[in-house]
């Protein structure tokens, strides 16, 4: 008994003093995203060849600067943070030269605009312009606007995401002209007088061509399948580049083909549950029996309360992992607005729980489907992945703990941790009743679900409406939850990858546990030095953990799941 304990107390001490290792490499990463962020502030004409000749020339300094660097001669640490940033550096740079293309396709829809950019540049440096021949660009702008209208009327662009770019174009360059704009009116008399009546023509005219532009557009390009969901599915090569940018080594088909053997086991296990409830294999009248489980009007912010306490006891009586007091202490509670149930109808996390219920202003058959989307057995798996150990505990301990990192943060580290969590406790015995076991089979068949749609959109297998009506008919979503999540999955800023991110990222999480606990180290160790890590990609995390070769061309390699061979 004593050897064993000195020799746990070994593998702890040894994995603290790993832990501590800094990086001598994390200030060149703060200064990489410094440099950035002083460049977004600068050149926000962010479809404009100056800005993506700044850019380019940008990358490519900064593969120099990398490149210049004596790899063979950095530590462990610093081996990681060197091929994250290079990772980084050509990630921004692939995206940066797919956009150009697609910006040069149509950048002359913008070629009325040439005379005013000197106006946009030299107001960065508050040069005082010639406000009479300001005034007269601005008119010519707004003429030869009109006359381009018109013309292009006969000559629609070839598709929607054609049409959508050449639009982006000008309300780009609007908002550049504007805030230059503002900055000379009214503090400079003579700008004011000559320029006020131009611009208010103009404006008026550009926002005019970004929607004819945006409209304008060959007819045979279908933009909206009927469900109001307007996506851009990005393809099967762009996919691949993603993939092996984020350490995944696998094809879009690997990934569906284990997304579906995990549904299918989601699903037996919603079966058994579903016996256990008294309505034999009818998993749907088993779950139509848990959405009804909901709390009245009220008092879902305690009903989450008491879920948050019961999970953190849980945790903690098996000691799996070192929950701060002060982070116990300091998480909050936030009510989610109806505009951003909207797109988001169950409650998130991160600093703070965001709940999603009903407010007194909606529509009856939309209150009834939030109460019944959140239940407390929905909710009895995602409280602790939106608190703790889950999104709280990470932005708790990655702001305490190389917080630089966060420049390579990934949605496989955090949202893969968060659902880890997740099958942990569910091989833990987690779920007593079958309500519970629903609740938690139902948000991990959606995972899975996550996987099939958002990659079969992707690869124009699956338009959003069948997204919808898949969500509906083999998960079980209400229809309104399950429109909102695929609106958040194909609209606004989600990435490609972001919805299968959970699941692959939770596989990955699993599988590196199973390796060091075959190590000797405790569930405890590893969840903690997880969270010392910071965020990154989860094979990268596995090189440091147990000190594998890494070379500065280091490309994806782990295959952390057998279903895939």
């Amino acid at each position: 008994m004593t050897i064993r304990k000195t020799g746990l107390m070994l593998v702890f001490l040894i994995t603290t003093l790993a832990t501590a290792q800094t990086s001598n490499l994390a200030d060149l990463v703060d200064e990489f995203r410094a440099d950035t962020q002083a460049l977004d502030r600068t050149y926000i004409i962010d479809e404009s060849e100056e800005y993506y000749q700044r850019y380019t020339d940008f990358y490519n300094n900064w593969e120099k600067k990398i490149g210049a660097l004596d790899f063979n001669a950095l530590s462990q640490q610093e081996k990681v943070d060197y091929v994250l940033l290079k990772n980084t550096v050509a990630e921004g740079k692939y995206f940066l030269d797919q956009n150009y293309t697609a910006y040069k396709e149509v950048a002359d829809v913008a070629s009325f605009a040439k005379d005013l950019f000197p106006f946009i540049k030299e107001r960065r440096r508050g040069k005082k312009p010639d406000a009479k021949l300001v005034a007269q660009n601005l008119n010519n702008a707004a003429i030869a606007i009109g006359k381009e209208m018109e013309s292009r009327k006969s000559k629609p662009l070839a598709d929607w995401r054609v049409a959508d770019k050449a639009s982006g174009i000008i309300t780009s360059f609007q908002k550049g002209l504007e805030e230059a704009y503002k900055f000379y009116y009214s503090y400079d008399s003579d700008f004011t007088w000559w320029a006020e009546r131009p611009f208010e023509q103009l404006n008026g005219k550009l926002t005019e061509y970004a929607e004819f532009l945006k409209n304008n557009y060959s007819q045979t390009s279908v933009k909206d399948d009927g469900s109001g969901i307007i996506g851009k599915p990005v393809g099967e090569a762009t996919l691949n580049q993603l993939l092996a940018m984020e350490f995944i080594p696998y094809s879009p088909a690997d990934l569906i083909k284990t997304a579906e053997e995990q549904f299918a086991w989601c699903k037996n296990e919603m079966i058994k549950a579903s016996r256990e409830m008294g309505y034999g294999d009818d998993w749907r009248k088993a779950l139509e029996h848990t959405k009804n489980t909901y709390v009245p009007v009220g008092e879902q912010p305690q009903a989450i309360l008491d879920l948050y306490d019961h999970s953190i006891k849980f945790i903690e009586d098996r000691d799996l992992i070192t929950l701060p007091d002060l982070a116990k202490e300091t998480w909050g509670m936030v009510m989610m607005t109806p505009e951003r149930q909207k797109v988001n109808p169950f409650f998130t996390g991160g600093r703070n729980i965001s709940i999603s219920y009903p407010t007194d202003g909606m529509d009856h058959d939309d209150k009834l489907m939030s109460m019944r989307g959140n239940n407390p057995n929905f909710s009895f798996p995602t409280v602790q992945h939106e608190l703790l150990p889950g999104h709280n505990l990470q932005f708790f301990m990655t702001s305490r703990h190389k917080n630089y990192r966060s420049a390579f943060s990934t949605p496989f580290w955090g949202e893969g941790w968060a659902l880890y969590w997740e099958i942990i406790l569910w091989n833990k015995d987690f779920p007593v009743t079958p309500e519970q076991k629903m609740g938690m089979l139902f948000w991990r068949i959606h995972r899975c679900a996550r996987i099939i749609f958002s990659l079969k959109f992707h690869l124009g297998e699956m338009t959003p409406q069948e997204c919808i009506d898949f969500l509906v008919n083999d998960v079980g979503h209400e229809y309104a939850n399950a429109a909102a999540e695929v609106r958040r999955s194909f609209t606004g800023r989600t990435p490609p990858l972001y919805q299968l991110a959970y699941m692959i990222g939770g596989l990955q999480f699993y599988a590196l546990r199973k390796e060091m606990l075959e190590k000797g180290w405790t569930e405890k160790q590893f969840h903690d030095r997880v969270m010392h890590e910071g965020r990154i990609p989860v094979e990268l995390l596995r090189a440091l953990l147990q000190d594998l070769p890494l070379s500065k061309n280091y490309k994806t390699k782990w295959k952390f799941s057998t279903a895939f061979n």
